[in-house]
This record gives C-alpha cells, structure tokens and sequence, in this order.
C-alpha cells in the first residue's frame, strides 16, 4: 500500500468516527440520553464529507459513464433497504429511501430529476401521482353518489414505502487520473426504484424510477445517516461512504455508446443469462484499461 492509500484510509476512519462519538449509549442515564452528545463533542465534531478535489479535464486519459441495477435482494445490498420497520427502533437508523425522501420534503435536497441526464427538475409535488395513490371505494362511491359527504373511511391511500424499494439504479463514471496512474470511480447519480402504485398490487408490476437524485448534492445529508455495519455496530457507515466505496452490488445494464446510450437489453433481447454476460464483459473491459496501462 502507498503512502497515498494509506493517507486516504487514515483520513476516512478519522472522519467516520467523530461521527460514532455522537451515540452516548454507554454514558446514558436515562433513555433520552442515548444520542444526545456532550458540548465537548459538539464542539469536536467537524464531521464533513471527504471532499473529492479538482480533476481537470485534461487529466482524464480515458473514462467511461456506465448505469448499474444494485438489486435489493441481495445480501451485499441489504443495508442500503433495511430498516423497514421503524417502530422500535431510534430515529438514527433508517433506510437509504426513507432519508432521501425525508431530506427531499424538508428540503435539504434541493433539486430531484426525471432521468439520469439530470436536463428535467421536478418538485415534490410533481411526483406525488408516482409516490402514492388515492382510491374511494365502492361503498365511497355509493355514498358519493346518494348525495352524501364522503366518509374518510372509504378513502384507500396507498403510499410507497422503503418496503416496496426493490432496486436502486446508479448512474457512474469511471475514468483514469493519468497524473496517478489510476482508475476511478465518481458516482453521479441515484435513483429509487419500486412497482408502479397504481398497480403495486399485481404481481408483473411494471418498475418505475421514482426520482433521480445528482449525488454530489445529496452527499451532506448521505454523510450524516449511517446505515447498519453488521461486523461491528458500535461502527455505523455512513451511506455516502459506503456508496463512494462501492460498497454495494450492481449490473450494468446500459453504458454510454455510439447508439444513444441503448441499453443491453435493447440489442440482448429475452436472454437473461446473456443479458448477465454482456454485463460482466463491460465490466471486464473496464478492468482491463487499467491493467493494459501497464502493459509494454
């Protein structure tokens, strides 16, 4: 390891763990105490996230922008879905669905998307019709239509939950710094992915993407929710650490290319298992930049 890595990795478990000196579970007196922090510790606490730098353009030697499907199923991704019941645990633990939907209503992430290209804003309100659905029943529409006022009772409402978060598509570019000799990666964007609401019932719903978020302006409030660490608790990660690192599991699903950025299941039809292999032999092209770099 070089003393650049291991700089990088010194810096990276400094900063994580100014942000575990703020559980006071092992000083607490009463509940309440557990995730209240000292004035001391206010006043340490210089918890921001590990800025990336500037990379000119012209040290790019070469890059290329691939979109990845990271499955929730997977055990690789679970902390990126669970928690999914918050009703007996504290308001620090949640799913990397619930802070962006919560960081998007309180405004702390200013700016959603439509797509991946990030060329389209959309409000909260533009995407209520895809985040929920508002029915009246039979008997509402019985009462609706014998001139009565409907009753609150014959409203279904049906809301996307972090439960129904099957997948999150990511949008990455990886590039080579040619004044280090490496190859990179830089996550641009993230998208939640669930079943349609207005048939999340059936069981071929279509997925739909809910939103895209541009990562580096979600990195602050990513940096500040830690999702779960299952080899050491009094450890959380924070989500913007563990994305960064990729710490995750994804099958790329389309690149950037000559076609108009088509996907592989556009020119790989109704073949999954070839489908999976296009998938590794773009990843493995990736791989081999570096490696051929190298090679005299």
């Amino acid at each position: 390891m070089n003393l650049k890595s291991f700089l990088i990795i010194l810096s990276a478990m400094l900063i994580t763990s100014a942000g575990f000196a703020q559980s006071n579970l092992l000083n607490a007196k009463t509940p309440e105490d557990m995730n209240k922090r000292t004035e001391a510790q206010i006043a340490y606490d210089n918890d921001t996230p590990l800025s990336y730098g500037y990379i000119d353009q012209r040290d790019v030697l070469w890059a290329k922008t691939v979109w990845e499907i990271v499955d929730l199923d997977e055990r690789m991704n679970f902390p990126l879905y669970y928690p999914i019941d918050t009703n007996n645990i504290g308001p620090e633990r949640r799913s990397l669905y619930d802070v962006l939907l919560k960081n998007i209503k309180n405004g702390r992430i200013a700016n959603i998307y439509t797509d991946s290209y990030f060329t389209e804003k959309r409000k909260l309100a533009d995407i209520q019709a895809t985040l929920s659905r508002v029915d009246t029943t039979d008997a509402g529409i019985a009462q609706l239509n014998a001139g009565e006022e409907l009753d609150l009772q014959y409203i279904d409402r049906r809301d996307i939950t972090a439960a129904d978060i099957e997948e999150y598509r990511v949008r990455g570019y990886w590039y080579i710094d040619k004044r280090l000799g490496e190859l990179k990666y830089r996550l641009i964007g993230i998208a939640p992915v669930a079943p349609d609401v207005n048939f999340i019932d059936d069981e071929n719903s279509t997925m739909v993407e809910l939103f895209w978020v541009f990562f580096p302006e979600a990195r602050e409030v990513l940096h500040e929710a830690k999702a779960f660490n299952r080899l050491n608790t009094s450890m959380p990660i924070s989500f913007d650490h563990m994305l960064n690192s990729r710490r995750f599991s994804g099958v790329i699903y389309k690149e950037d290319n000559e076609y108009g950025d088509r996907e592989v299941s556009e020119y790989i039809t109704e073949n999954a298992l070839m489908q999976l292999l296009e998938s590794e032999r773009i990843k493995e092209t990736i791989r081999n930049i570096e490696i051929d770099i190298w090679n005299y």
